[in-house]
């Protein structure tokens, strides 16, 4: 089937790839180059690196209000733009979103799942409508949460699910209404979602450092010095820093950065 797929974090990214290789994918609508990093060098979003990398157009405009699909059906997955109403009317959206709608409607479904120490998510193929996450389902399926799963290894497994869920949904998909119960929203994280309260339970503490790991980093102070902590565990009650990184410099082991205390 010839689509198009609109994506541009690194979930989506993955997604792209996994439907090339089954579908004809006429072109990628992505986000545009913007700086990034220390320089502040304008760069690509992932999902466009991987586009190019197979050999897909890149289309990103600024605005999407006069926005002609040409083709039936578009995926979005990470893409992070909402789609005008008028827009949506010209194609079937199919909206790959990472939790077990409705739980987890919004920007960060599963840094929210993680943090909220959830055992079980998944994967919800949608049809985009106004409202935000709110469409029909197409498919969906469910997957446990391990205690040493983190923000990257749900992600990858979601591209994974994604991408057969998708065959299920598409080119005709069978839609029913999601459940009007059980509705909760996961708000973007923002820089205060990253500071650690060292007041808090210990695995509170480690549910938000997996969360936010490896792309954010969960931040905090530890014997006076302010880290990004990227790994922990709990010992005898006790949360264990395990991968640590001190402002400005690389990433460590936590007896590593005790022995440069010394």
């Amino acid at each position: 089937m010839k689509l198009a797929v609109a994506a541009t974090a690194p979930l989506g990214a993955d997604v792209l790839e996994r439907l090339a290789s089954r579908h004809e994918v006429a072109y990628l609508l992505t986000r545009p180059d913007r700086p990034r990093g220390r320089g502040r060098k304008l760069a690509p979003p992932p999902a466009k690196e991987t586009a190019e990398r197979l050999g897909i157009e890149v289309r990103q405009p600024e605005r999407l209000d006069d926005f002609d699909p040409e083709v039936r059906a578009v995926v979005v997955a990470a893409y992070g733009v909402l789609i005008p109403e008028p827009v949506l009317e010209r194609a079937l959206w199919l909206n790959v979103h990472p939790s077990l709608l409705p739980r987890w409607r919004g920007a960060a479904p599963i840094e929210r799942a993680l943090m909220a120490g959830d055992e079980e998510t998944g994967v919800t193929i949608i049809e985009l409508v106004r409202e935000l996450d709110a469409g029909p389902i197409a498919a969906q399926r469910a997957f446990p949460v391990g205690p040493d799963d983190d923000f990257g290894t749900v992600s990858t497994r979601a591209g994974d699910l994604a991408a057969d869920l998708l065959e299920e949904a598409l080119p005709e998909p069978t839609l029913r209404p999601q459940p009007a119960d059980g509705v909760t929203y996961a708000e973007k994280i923002r820089p205060e979602d990253r500071e650690l309260d060292w007041s808090r339970p210990p695995q509170e503490l480690l549910n938000r450092i997996r969360a936010l790991s490896p792309h954010i980093g969960a931040r905090g102070e530890l014997h006076g010095r302010p880290v990004t902590i990227w790994r922990a565990r709990i010992q005898d009650g006790e949360l264990v820093p395990v991968e640590v990184q001190p402002d400005g410099r690389r990433r460590m082991g936590y007896d590593e950065f005790l022995r440069g205390l010394r």
